[in-house]
């Protein structure tokens, strides 16, 4: 009794340190932006693709056991010489015979079905990886939608407070008599359609939020790491590397088809093999009340069905796995190769229009605003610079984000085999 309350007395303190920690765990990630890592993370864990994935391995493995047992035996019973005539009247003369009948596969049967589960437990296991690799790149997508959309909402309000500042300068103008009504009748036009850009912008970024939410399965809050879009390879030159399907999730895919074909194509070629089937037993003669051993051996005649047609099916899905295998290398080299001209376009496009075309926008909207308030230009000149620097900034964005769902359309590309699985 004592030992038990000492043990309470430690426990509790530890309980209660691990909840804290849990909490200050919880507390941080929630102060702190949601990142790109935590948000793959968490979609792993609740996408009931994974979960999908993750039955049909064991469904595989639950096969690669059953693959591996032995045909049972079968209990037989039989009685002879009974309600007949003269003495083998009623049970007088019966022959009762009790064995078991022991099935013996031969031609190696066994262990082609347990290269044919091995095979598909593979490729199960390389399922469930395609899986990840898939759900991630979803969430990528998601993820830089919802931090391209936040930041164009806030180009949206940066626009809407700019048209704000330029009515409230044309209606100064206005009312001093240096400019026409025209002016600030203009000006009100483009703060409303500043506004609806605003309000459309603001829902289309809800969204976002909400298709992310919705994929990871916990609630999109807080902030999002919006320095993350802003990331861009180092410039490089010179001839690319040549693009290789090797090691790749989508060609291991293929070779795991081929692998079970294979598998398939020995099972069939031994199925054509008799299985030998004897049986022991005991009989029991009534008639002296003595007992005698009885045995029997039985093989199949292939008369009928020999197996051939199975073997030749096998043997066809197999070339059509070979085929496939070697379409699914051209393709996936085809595709790897576009999508790194894709990337690399879309990191150029993202640095021109971040960097000299963003500066130069902003430099000319700046001179457009002291030049309109000195009355040096026109209203026209600052709505077209703001204008020009809106749809810069836009660009940008849309840049950069396309920019990032290439790249993580290339990575899903050259996604390779996970440590440890065996390619077939």
């Amino acid at each position: 009794m004592m030992k038990m309350i000492a043990a309470l007395c430690v426990a509790v303190p530890c309980a209660a340190s691990a909840q804290a920690s849990q909490q200050r765990a919880s507390a941080t990630m929630a102060d702190g932006p949601l990142t790109l890592e935590q948000a793959v993370a968490a979609a792993g864990g609740s996408a009931p693709m994974m979960e999908a994935a993750s039955a049909g391995v064991e469904a595989a493995r639950a096969a690669r056991t059953t693959a591996a047992l032995r045909p049972n035996p079968s209990l037989q019973g039989q009685v002879e010489n009974v309600v007949g005539s003269g003495p083998y009247r009623g049970l007088r003369s019966a022959e009762t015979t009790l064995g078991v009948a022991v099935p013996i596969e031969l031609g190696g049967k066994r262990g082609a079905r347990i290269a044919v589960a091995d095979a598909q437990l593979s490729r199960a296991e390389l399922q469930a990886a395609m899986t990840a690799a898939d759900v991630r790149y979803q969430v990528t997508q998601l993820y830089v939608e919802a931090v391209a959309a936040a930041r164009r909402l806030s180009t949206a309000g940066d626009q809407h407070r700019v048209t704000g500042d330029a009515l409230h300068a044309a209606q100064v103008r206005v009312q001093a008599g240096r400019a026409s009504p025209l002016e600030e009748q203009r000006a009100m036009v483009a703060r409303a359609l500043s506004l609806a850009r605003l309000e459309q912008t603001e829902r289309l970024a809800g969204a976002t939020r909400e298709n992310l939410a919705r994929r990871i399965g916990r609630p999109v809050d807080g902030p999002l790491d919006d320095a993350w879009l802003d990331a861009l390879p180092p410039v490089t030159y010179g001839p690319s590397a040549i693009a290789s399907a090797t090691g790749t999730l989508t060609l291991a895919a293929a070779e795991a088809d081929l692998a079970v074909t294979d598998a398939n194509v020995r099972l069939f070629r031994a199925a054509r093999v008799p299985d030998l089937t004897v049986g022991p037993a005991l009989r029991r003669l009534s008639a002296t009340n003595d007992t005698a051993a009885v045995f029997s051996v039985s093989l199949p005649i292939p008369l009928f069905n020999a197996g051939r047609s199975a073997l030749a099916q096998a043997r066809s899905e197999r070339v059509r796995a070979d085929s496939q295998r070697r379409a699914t290398a051209l393709d996936v080299e085809q595709a790897i190769t576009d999508a790194r001209a894709e990337v690399a376009n879309a990191a150029a496009s993202a640095r021109a229009a971040s960097g000299p075309a963003m500066t130069a926008a902003a430099e000319a909207a700046r001179i457009a605003r002291i030049g309109y308030r000195e009355g040096k230009f026109g209203q026209l000149d600052l709505l077209d610079a703001e204008r020009t620097l809106a749809d810069t900034r836009l660009a940008a964005i849309d840049a950069l984000a396309t920019y990032h769902n290439a790249q993580a359309r290339l990575e899903r590309l050259t996604a390779p085999v996970p440590q440890g699985e065996t390619l077939p």
